[in-house]
This record gives C-alpha cells, structure tokens and sequence, in this order.
C-alpha cells in the first residue's frame, strides 16, 4: 500500500520596498530625460519626432523593468516544508494584521 501522506509547505514572501527601490528610481530617470528629450525635440519643425521619443523609450523600457520586478519577486520567495506536528509562528518582522478566513458550515 502506498503512503499517502500530504506535506505541508511554508509559503513566505520577504519582499520589501527597498529591493526594489533603485529599480524604479532607475526607470523614473529613464522616463525623466525622455521627457526632457521630447521637450528639446518640441520646438523642432516636427513634434511628432518628440511624441515618437517618448513612446519608443517607455515602450522599450517597460519589459525590462516588468522582468526585473518579477524576477526580484521570485528571488524573494520562500517555500519549505513543515513537520507534522509543528506550530505555524508568524515570522518576525512578516507579521500581517490581518485575521485569516475561516470556513463556515
């Protein structure tokens, strides 16, 4: 007979603000001199070329800053498994407010 035994796993994310801080100021700089680019370009005979600027630049920059977040995420993401038998304790500094969902019947 096969052992049917369910492991229960620790499902923890230590991701905080400051992981991703220099990720968005970097994108907040990119976009900052796009505009400032488009500004320049705006007094050009064709302001179309500065509208086209900005949109190629956020348009590039977003998929590298979407990766960037998602993989920062992933990176901070904790599964291990839990003994049978072993009280779940909040982790310190990870300690939510909020009161979990029980079922009704």
């Amino acid at each position: 007979m096969i052992n049917n035994i369910q492991q229960k796993y620790r499902f923890v994310c230590t991701l905080t603000f400051g992981d991703i801080y220099g990720q968005i100021i970097i994108w907040l700089i990119t976009i900052t001199i796009s505009l400032a680019s488009a500004l320049a370009l705006m007094g050009a005979k064709r302001p179309i070329y500065a509208l086209a600027a900005v949109a190629l630049v956020v348009l590039l920059s977003l998929p590298f800053l979407l990766f960037a977040f998602v993989t920062t995420l992933l990176n901070h993401i904790e599964l291990s498994p839990v003994q049978p038998g072993t009280k779940m304790e909040p982790i310190p500094g990870n300690v939510s407010q909020q009161q979990p969902v029980e079922a009704s019947s």
